[in-house]
């Protein structure tokens, strides 16, 4: 379980993230259909969504950590705060990203 007690807030990287997300919302979406071609948005449940708009925005954006620390930690949170699936799907989509953003 996630204990906000035992971390600080990084409010400089959360107000990044939320800027960079909302900046780049239309994009990354893209890249999540792309990346998930069986699962139109509108049907990946709002948790996952949430999760992987961030994940995207700092693996392909910006580029805060290393992608396998970005994947290990929107899994986790997937895992914590998702349903069941949510670890494994989060983890395939990113896998995807990382596969088509190595293409380029």
């Amino acid at each position: 379980m996630l204990e906000s007690a035992s971390h600080e807030i990084d409010l400089e990287l959360t107000k990044q993230l939320v800027e960079g997300v909302t900046k780049n919302r239309r994009e990354i979406d893209k890249i999540i259909e792309k990346s998930a071609p069986e699962w139109p948005l509108e049907k990946i449940s709002k948790i996952d969504v949430a999760i992987l708009r961030i994940a995207i925005f700092e693996m392909v954006f910006g580029k805060t950590a290393p992608d396998k620390v970005v994947i290990d930690e929107a899994v986790e949170l997937a895992k914590e705060f998702g349903n069941d699936t949510s670890g494994k799907f989060v983890n395939g989509v990113l896998g995807n990203v990382i596969e088509s953003t190595e293409e380029k």
